[in-house]
């Protein structure tokens, strides 16, 4: 599939190679902030040095105008291979279809056909979207503020091999779930799709008849159909939300439980256990 479709970039290859890098950019510049907070809180601060505070408070607004840079150029080179990605994913398709013999066109709908160059282009635009840019930039987070976490304090960086795990368990469950519900709510666009076209190309027809009552009904049947299973599928996808919540504040409650005692021990400072949190919400 893959070897099919990576050819439709074209020419746009080099804004498909940008966006990551200009992502890896600004996940740095995010992973890098808590550091200079955390010197700030420990030695700014704590010390009342307000000379230090300054200066380490320039850097954090340059670091954070840095990271604002690469997040739009990654966006602004995304939506550019996206789009030209897209086109020619439809100027592919197109060409297939002229293709078709008899036999294919007859089994496959018009309708289908409008779904696959329209509904189905713009989908697989957005997909290879999130793979230039947040597939790149979920899993870079997540090693970089890991690998940060576990500098600071490697005890307390245990929490994460709970989290984690369960984590990814309920995300994977959920994906596995919402996947056929998808499909079926693909296969109500194309019955949507083939009543539009249907009333477009027989207008006069219905009108001659006076079934526009009935044609009424049967476009409100279908779009009833798009709308029971889309919300069927969505409402298993909302749950990511919620379960992404609880294992954050989770690992924050931990996080403040455990670190107390640190920090009256004198294992962890005040700036550890700030960036730490920080660290929890990037993860």
């Amino acid at each position: 599939m893959l070897k099919k479709l990576m050819p439709c970039v074209g020419r746009y290859k080099v804004y498909a190679v940008l966006a990551p890098i200009m992502m890896l950019i600004e996940v740095a510049m995010e992973v890098l902030l808590p550091i200079v907070m955390k010197e700030i809180i420990d030695n700014g601060i704590s010390a009342q040095n307000t000379e230090y505070c300054l200066r380490m408070g320039l850097l954090m607004i340059g670091m954070s105008l840095f990271s604002m840079m690469g997040g739009a150029l990654s966006g602004k080179f995304a939506a550019i291979a996206g789009t030209g990605f897209a086109k020619g994913v439809r100027k592919s398709l197109f060409e297939k279809i002229q293709d078709f013999s008899f036999y294919n066109v007859d089994r496959y709908s018009t309708a289908s056909f409008v779904t696959r160059l329209t509904t189905d282009v713009t989908n697989t635009q957005m997909a290879f979207m999130t793979v230039i840019r947040i597939l790149v930039r979920g899993p870079a987070m997540l090693i970089f503020a890991t690998a940060m976490a576990i500098t600071i304090n490697a005890r307390m960086s245990l929490i994460f091999a709970v989290a984690i795990p369960v984590l990814a368990v309920s995300l994977f469950f959920i994906m596995t779930k919402a996947h056929p519900r998808f499909k079926i709510m693909l296969k109500k666009y194309d019955n949507l799709n083939s009543t539009v076209q249907e009333d477009l190309v027989a207008i006069h027809t219905v009108k001659s008849f006076v079934r526009e009552d009935y044609e009424n009904k049967k476009f409100m049947d279908c779009s009833e159909e798009v709308r029971k299973t889309q919300v069927h599928a969505e409402k298993l996808i909302i749950l990511n939300g919620p379960i992404m919540q609880l294992c954050m504040y989770g690992c924050m409650i931990a996080v403040f439980f455990f670190g107390a005692n640190l920090t009256i021990n004198g294992m962890m400072t005040t700036g550890d256990i700030t960036s730490f949190i920080t660290y929890i919400m990037q993860i």
